[in-house]
This record gives structure tokens, C-alpha cells and sequence, in this order.
């Protein structure tokens, strides 16, 4: 059994985490991480978990839980996981971070964006960035993952193929995105109110975004080249859900057949993305509790440009069930052990 310790385990990330690390057959949960709630029944905190986890939340010791445990979840603010972790913890435990402390190799770009001091930069080049569809060879080996975010994932994954074979101009790529509000955490915030989100969908994070650094990088790969593009994340009044629509210009006048193939060449063998059948576009509530990502496509001749669709639930793949994805990788196992998740409907 794989010993477990998760650092947050009480934000809605962290309780994604128990939700499927309590179903997986190879997992065993010691350590219940929560500065909030120290000494507090983790079934008190989410009262789903009653008689599931009798469990006490503790604290975030992570040199003490590294002795305890295999891997350690930080699904944590940014700053924290680089602000604690050494050499010491990574020698005796694998450590998967939700936050963006390892995301961007940059940490300049990184304390530009994220308006914090890097703790720890020199465990960044190390770090690998956890998208198993495109880095699955690199995750096996390492010993510190960078968990991506909720939005880079649906864009990155939606955009990658069409930018890896060449087919669209990465300079003229615009991103519109969508969240429901567990994409803000489960802190008390103002504009997070029943009153403030209900009836209403607002833009935000307008061409400042943080993730927006972390899809540039992603996208740049591959193309080959450094990328700068819109992105602009709306929040509206659901649980969970992102829903990416972006739109780029093509290189070349292309069928439906050549895109598909692009799609199917990378996504063909990969359980957790699906390639939508033609003219059926992405939605939320189809991959809702689930870890696929849906993808789709439309070509408009008209303006000479595609249209590139995803969907996914920015806590299962967005967050927690991507995690459990790249610890499957960590230690040899199925990668979608604890995974099989029926996508939830109604």
C-alpha cells in the first residue's frame, strides 16, 4: 500500500483528494493536513466523509509527514510548498504540488505574476510539469511534480495538437475560458457570495491572469517558439466545470479528416481525453465528477480560422484526479487506478 499524506486536505482540491484516494486500492491516507482545523474530526469539516474517515486533521509538518508517508499532496496557496520543501523531504517521500510554485521554469516570470518571492528556485528545473498525455516519460522518474492548473490543462490539451503539427499560427491564438466558483478555493471571499455569483457571469483576471504564463510556456513547447496570447477567465454560477473555447488562424486551408487525424494522432490511445464527434461541442456537465477532458473542433472557412473546444471539472482533472493520475505514474501503477470515474448526470 502506498502511504499518503495530503497538506490542504480541507479546500475543496484537498477534499477531491480524499473523495479518491479513499476508493483506490492501493492508497492508504495517514496524514489529514489542516492549519485551519488542527485536532478537528476531518467528517466535522466535510461531513461527507461521516464514518468514512474518522481521522483528526493535523498540522503541515512536512519533514515529520515525509518519515511517515510515500507521497505528499500540498494542495495548498501558492508559496507555501516552495517556502517548505528541502532536500531532506524529497529523499524519503515523492511530493506532488497543486499550487504554481513549480510550474513555471522562469522565477522571475513566476514572482512577476504570482507577486510573491520564489523559496525555493532551486528545485524548479528539477520539477516536472504533470500533464501525463504530454510528459507521462518524464513523470515516471521524478521526484518532485508541478500539478498543473485548472485552466492551462483545458487550454493546453485543447490547443496542443493543432500547435504541435503545425496547422495554426500561434501568435494569433485567443483564449475565452470559463469556471465555476470551487475554482476560487474554499476561502471566505466577497465576490464568491451566493448573492455576488448567482444570476451573473463576470470576466476577471483580465489580461493578468496567473495561469496565463503557464499556458504561454506549455503552448510554446509546442510550438517551438515563445507564445504571447489572450486569455480571459469568466466566473459563473455552477460548482464545477471549465469550459475553454479558443480561437486561433489557420496556416493552411485544411478538411475536417486533417484535423481530426491531428487530434486522434495524440489523444487516439489516451483514456482521459476524448475527441467529441463532429459538430457536438464540449459541455461542462458531461465530464462533471469525472477525470476526461472533451475535446472538439470547428473549422470556419469564412474567417480562415478553427475554433478549439474543452471541457473538463476543474477539481477532478483540473486539480485532484490529475494529481492521482501522475502518483499512479510515480509508482508504476495503472495510470487510471481510482480513476474509472462515471462522469455525474443529472
Amino acid at each position: 500500500m502506498i502511504k499518503a499524506g495530503i497538506i490542504g486536505a480541507t479546500g475543496y482540491a484537498g477534499g477531491e483528494l480524499v473523495r479518491i484516494l479513499l476508493a483506490h486500492k492501493d492508497v492508504e491516507i495517514k496524514w489529514y493536513g489542516s492549519r485551519s482545523y488542527i485536532d478537528k474530526k476531518y467528517s466535522s469539516v466535510y461531513q461527507n466523509m461521516f464514518q468514512l474517515v474518522e481521522d483528526v486533521c493535523r498540522d503541515d509538518n512536512l519533514e515529520a509527514l515525509a518519515d511517515q508517508v510515500d507521497v505528499i499532496f500540498t494542495a495548498t496557496p501558492q508559496g507555501f510548498c516552495a517556502s517548505l520543501i528541502n532536500e531532506k523531504i524529497l529523499s524519503k517521500a515523492k511530493v506532488i504540488d497543486l499550487s504554481a510554485d513549480f510550474r513555471i521554469k522562469n522565477v522571475k516570470i513566476y514572482e512577476e505574476w504570482y507577486k510573491i518571492e520564489h523559496k525555493a528556485p532551486q528545485f524548479i528545473e528539477e520539477a516536472v510539469y504533470g500533464l501525463p498525455e504530454i510528459n507521462r516519460e518524464k513523470i515516471k522518474g521524478a521526484r518532485l511534480i508541478a500539478n498543473p492548473g485548472c485552466y492551462p490543462t483545458c487550454s493546453t490539451l485543447s490547443i496542443y495538437p493543432l500547435l504541435k503539427e503545425g496547422l495554426i499560427d500561434p501568435d494569433t491564438i485567443i483564449i475565452d475560458a470559463k469556471s465555476g466558483t470551487s475554482g476560487a478555493g474554499r476561502g471566505a471571499k466577497v465576490d464568491n457570495l451566493y448573492c455576488e455569483v448567482n444570476e451573473n457571469i463576470k470576466a476577471y483576471g483580465v489580461a493578468g491572469h496567473r495561469h496565463t504564463p503557464e499556458i504561454e510556456e506549455q503552448l510554446g513547447y509546442a510550438a517551438g517558439k515563445e507564445i504571447l496570447l489572450n486569455f480571459t477567465p469568466h466566473l459563473v454560477p455552477m460548482n464545477r466545470g471549465i469550459l475553454i473555447t479558443a480561437y486561433a488562424s489557420l496556416k493552411k486551408d485544411v478538411s475536417y479528416e486533417e484535423v481530426k487525424a491531428a487530434y486522434d494522432k495524440y489523444y487516439e490511445k489516451e483514456q482521459f481525453v476524448r475527441v467529441l464527434d463532429k459538430d457536438v461541442c464540449p459541455q461542462t456537465k458531461w465530464v462533471e465528477g469525472s477525470n476526461y477532458v472533451d475535446v472538439n473542433f470547428k473549422i470556419d472557412p469564412r474567417t480562415h480560422r478553427i475554433i478549439m473546444m474543452g471541457a473538463m471539472d476543474n477539481l477532478v482533472k483540473g486539480a485532484a484526479g490529475q494529481a492521482v493520475q501522475n502518483m499512479n505514474l510515480l509508482f508504476g501503477l495503472p495510470e487510471n487506478e481510482g480513476l474509472n470515474l462515471v462522469p455525474m448526470f443529472p
